[in-house]
């Protein structure tokens, strides 16, 4: 019985420090964490992506898609090139190689899973770090699109 107690106790204890990193971060103004995407044009969630940090670069993984019931659960990305070819979208890395420029991430690429495409990547928080404005572009920021991220965590 103590050592369930004890584990249980290890348990929270993990789960607590990795909720603080969340919120520290969130409190420094930084992108680390789980972000909700939305779909443009039904409004309804689409995936969950996990952005971290390591030696000042971000980068961030697939970690859950919301899909139909009669949808595959697990896609791979089809339309994907090279070694991402047919692999599964789910922890597949969509964004690589953003770093800290002022207020904004910046130098990175995105992954467009749907469509297999290497956008350049810029990312921006808003209202105090709840929503993250992620603007894919070719060439010159002048042609992008940016989506808005909710904050999960």
């Amino acid at each position: 019985m103590k050592k369930n107690i004890v584990i249980a106790g290890l348990m929270l204890t993990i789960g607590a420090a990795g909720s603080l990193t969340s919120i520290a971060a969130w409190a420094d103004g930084s992108p680390v964490g789980l972000w909700k995407t939305i779909d443009d044009k039904s409004g309804k969630p689409r995936s969950l992506i996990r952005i971290s940090e390591a030696d000042g670069m971000f980068s961030g993984k697939v970690e859950k898609l919301f899909r139909n019931p009669d949808q595959d659960q697990n896609p791979k990305c089809a339309k994907c090139e090279g070694a991402l070819k047919d692999q599964p979208i789910i922890g597949m890395t969509i964004l690589s190689g953003l770093k800290k420029d002022g207020d904004d991430y910046d130098g990175g690429q995105i992954l467009d899973p749907a469509n297999g495409k290497f956008y350049k990547g810029k990312l921006s928080l808003a209202e105090d770090g709840k929503k993250l404005n992620v603007r894919g572009y070719i060439g010159v920021p002048l042609l992008w699109r940016t989506h808005i991220w909710l904050r999960e965590d």
